[in-house]
């Protein structure tokens, strides 16, 4: 049964309601080249050696470095063994086999002479400068040896990660898929670009920028717009795409005016709404609706998406497995006097430069309709719930809005 609770719900309560909506996403076994930014699942053993055999690290000669221990010398080239190429013939005393970078070593050489030192002879070459036995080659398992874990469980997959699982020929890693999130924008009054606005309406930005939000937090967002203030409409949107997602994340409906579709379609139906104790982003809902986990924010823009990363971000990225689901904090000294409602958490949009002494300067007032001040700000600054003014030269705790 829906409770429309009277007292405020403190932010770390709400925040962790709906934490507890998303278990962990399952493993899945996902292609190397889609795995960028989610979570290993499992240990990552080496089956082969990196290399795999010894190669040349240069392009140049693949010599016996007795045969270039007095210079300059002449040597017949008596193969040419390009990268790719699967056997060679072995190299003989006195001669020389031109090679390339990557190529196999052939039998019987210990070293490669650049071909810089070199007069890049095809059929004689003459070397100008020795090596030592074992220059320019790269020996088979320098890199890793067969049997070694390289990669562990709870690794996030970047670049570097993916190309050395590429580089030891796995084509899929098991890793906990992205949570799928159904972005729903309500509104009567909501049109789409490019649209001549009629009196009383607006153009829909909520459901683009909290789909952007669940894309950089890791998340597959589908995103359903311009649904009107009815509820059966509300309903026939929602039903036949339940089934597919982890999560139905909507904005606007929930404050406690009339038509509030939201608020309407779920009462009753396992969805709790409340008014959290945050400036801005008061009203906010959670629970489960045909199985299906829903979390309702409020409609202004500021408070939704300042709501998402309040509330969303962190759930959606436990889900994913990662460690740290927060985003990074600093402390800062404020530039200019706040202040902040009575018993309630404010987050105020700021401009942080840790270049000028850890400074951060309040951007735009409190409004959650001042969009544009939020899209100048890089990160939120948190006043305590039990503080209401703050000097400026006053240090503060900022939540940068970008970084894991």
């Amino acid at each position: 049964m829906v409770r429309v609770s009277n007292t405020l719900t403190r932010v770390a309560d709400h925040k962790a309601r709906v934490a507890g909506l998303l278990g962990m996403m399952p493993v899945v076994e996902s292609p190397v080249g889609d795995c960028l930014g989610l979570v290993l699942a499992a240990d990552v053993v080496a089956s082969v050696p990196l290399p795999p055999f010894d190669n040349s690290a240069m392009d140049g000669y693949a010599v016996r470095a007795a045969d270039v221990a007095s210079v300059p010398v002449e040597l017949p080239v008596a193969d040419d063994i390009p990268a790719g190429r699967t056997s060679s013939a072995p190299l003989e005393p006195g001669t020389a086999h031109r090679i390339m970078t990557g190529a196999p070593m052939p039998a019987g050489a210990d070293a490669v002479v650049q071909v810089e030192w070199t007069d890049g002879g095809t059929s004689v070459v003459r070397v100008d400068r020795g090596v030592a036995v074992g220059a320019n080659v790269r020996r088979m398992a320098d890199d890793v040896a067969a049997g070694t874990t390289v990669l562990r469980a709870g690794a996030v997959l970047g670049p570097a990660q993916l190309g050395l699982a590429a580089a030891l020929g796995f084509g899929a890693l098991p890793v906990r898929r992205r949570p799928r999130v159904l972005v729903l924008s309500t509104g009567s009054e909501l049109v789409g670009p490019g649209v001549a606005l009629a009196p009383g309406q607006i153009y829909e930005s909520n459901g683009v920028m909290l789909a952007a939000a669940v894309r950089e937090s890791g998340g597959e967002a589908e995103l359903l717009r311009f649904v009107p203030d009815d509820v059966e409409e509300f309903h026939a949107a929602i039903g036949p795409r339940l089934a597919s997602v982890d999560l139905l994340l909507t904005s606007g409906g929930v404050s406690a005016g009339a038509y509030e579709v939201v608020k309407d379609a779920f009462t009753g139906r396992g969805v709790e709404f409340t008014k959290v104790a945050m400036q801005p982003g008061g009203p906010q809902g959670a629970g489960r609706y045909q199985g299906v986990a829903v979390a309702t924010l409020p409609g202004n823009p500021v408070s939704a998406q300042v709501s998402f990363e309040v509330f969303i971000r962190p759930a959606l990225r436990a889900a994913m497995g990662f460690a740290r689901v927060e985003r990074p904090t600093a402390v800062a000294r404020l530039s200019a006097p706040i202040t902040s409602p009575a018993g309630r958490t404010q987050f105020r949009r700021g401009a942080y430069d840790p270049d000028s002494g850890q400074v951060v300067t309040p951007v735009g007032g409190p409004g959650s309709h001042l969009l544009s001040a939020l899209a100048i700000s890089n990160c939120l600054i948190e006043v305590p719930e039990d503080v209401t003014e703050l000097a400026a030269g006053t240090e503060v705790a900022v939540r940068l809005l970008h970084g894991e």
